[in-house]
């Protein structure tokens, strides 16, 4: 079964996204997420003047040949913009093979190992009382796993925090919803780590005291702290009992970890920057982390990703698949399939995506009591509905960066 037409599908409901479309000589359709937040026509570029190509004539059915013909062909291996091309075309490709087999694709992979997906959601205030409105407004909309980012004083706007009018540019929408601001120039936040590890304590003792025990938390350190910084936040977050502590320092340096593990028992999870089983390669062998957090869109499809998993569940690590909006419909559903059918599933990232995006991906995933199942479609169980796709052309959009108070460019 060839390919005979693949298509690049650029459309920005509510953010922009790219969309891979296959479709074999017989008729058959699969799509792939490309989309990297703030450097979409990056991959746009790859995929139309590189891989598009190579792609027509190629069996349909052989997905890791292509995979690594894709990889190893270019020379030029790994990074987030060849590593979401390839993703695109992998889970285009998964998407093709499943719908021929009249079947769910987490069938394909090996059948379902749970009835559904637990998923956290992002709760965010810029005061405490704005905090716990949001908490209960997550847990009316079936949140069982909140995630806790809070406003810092002193600082006017920082990752995380939902806000409709720091940015004009966004049009009403919840910052922590979308934080690429569309427009010409990233907006610059400010940020001040002391100020952060003193207060974030505070917020977590509040929200337990409101809230509860049982409840699991998680806190995103956005790459912010450096090692010493980030042990310290993670001993101090312990009596909170943390389901646990994303990208608490730069994921750069892998054995940075080391000296945080050493300091705390608050559960770490990384990898939402990761391309390949490489970036993980010491810090799981040397179990640094508890969480995977790579998304199946930036890290070379389902069969690339399943590899990085299956070597995780050597040494008890879990997934934790990134999930904000800039993941499209279909690069959640891939990674709702896979997530059912791995073992070593932890949680999952949910976001809900905008009315318009929704009119544009026509999805058959389902959300109840605080789980996600990927619904039992064959292929993917995602449509891309062409026409409303194309009522939204590009925007020009990109992440916002930080600086501290003596003008130094920080991370965001």
């Amino acid at each position: 079964m060839k390919i005979e037409k693949a298509e690049v599908i650029v459309t920005s409901p509510d953010r922009n996204f790219v969309t891979l479309k296959l479709t074999t000589e017989d008729g058959v359709t699969g799509l792939g997420d490309a989309t990297l937040n703030g450097r979409e026509l990056a991959v746009v570029s790859y995929l139309t003047e590189h891989v598009v190509p190579l792609l027509i004539g190629r069996e349909a059915h052989n997905i890791e040949d292509t995979w690594q013909f894709l990889y190893r062909s270019a020379y030029w291996r790994r990074g987030p913009v060849t590593m979401a091309a390839i993703a695109a075309v992998d889970v285009a490709l998964w998407d093709i093979k499943a719908k021929v087999a009249g079947m769910p694709l987490y069938q394909l992979l090996g059948g379902a190992s749970r009835t559904g997906l637990m998923a956290y959601g992002h709760a965010s205030g810029k005061s405490l009382p704005e905090l716990f409105d949001s908490v209960r407004e997550h847990q009316e909309q079936g949140y069982k796993s909140i995630r806790i980012q809070t406003g810092v004083p002193g600082l006017k706007s920082i990752y995380g925090i939902a806000s409709n009018a720091t940015f004009e540019a966004n049009k009403g929408v919840r910052y922590d919803h979308e934080p690429a601001q569309r427009g010409a120039l990233p907006n610059e936040e400010d940020w001040d780590t002391r100020s952060y590890l003193r207060h974030v304590p505070t917020v977590f003792e509040a929200v337990r005291n409101e809230f509860g025990p049982e409840i699991p938390l998680l806190h995103d350190g956005h790459h912010r702290m450096t090692p010493i910084q980030a042990a310290k936040l993670g001993k101090s977050l312990e009596p909170y009992d943390l389901f646990w502590l994303e990208d608490c320092t730069p994921a750069e340096n892998p054995e940075a970890l080391r000296l945080v593990r050493q300091h705390t028992t608050t559960p770490l999870a990384i990898g939402e920057i990761f391309n390949t089983v490489w970036d993980y390669q010491q810090i799981i062998r040397e179990q640094l982390i508890d969480y995977v957090r790579s998304a199946v869109t930036h890290t070379g499809g389902i069969s690339h990703l399943k590899k990085v998993l299956d070597y995780a569940a050597q040494y008890q690590i879990k997934s934790g698949m990134h999930g904000p909006t800039d993941i499209s419909p279909v690069g959640m559903a891939a990674a709702m399939h896979l997530g059912m059918s791995i073992h070593n599933f932890g949680i999952q990232e949910y976001m809900r995506h905008g009315e318009k995006t929704d009119s544009v991906f026509e999805q058959s995933f389902t959300w109840n009591d605080g789980m996600l199942h990927p619904g039992n479609k064959p292929g993917l169980g995602v449509e891309l509905n062409v026409d409303e796709a194309g009522k939204y052309p590009y925007e020009t959009a990109y992440l916002p960066y930080n600086r501290l108070a003596d003008g130094t460019v920080h991370d965001w």
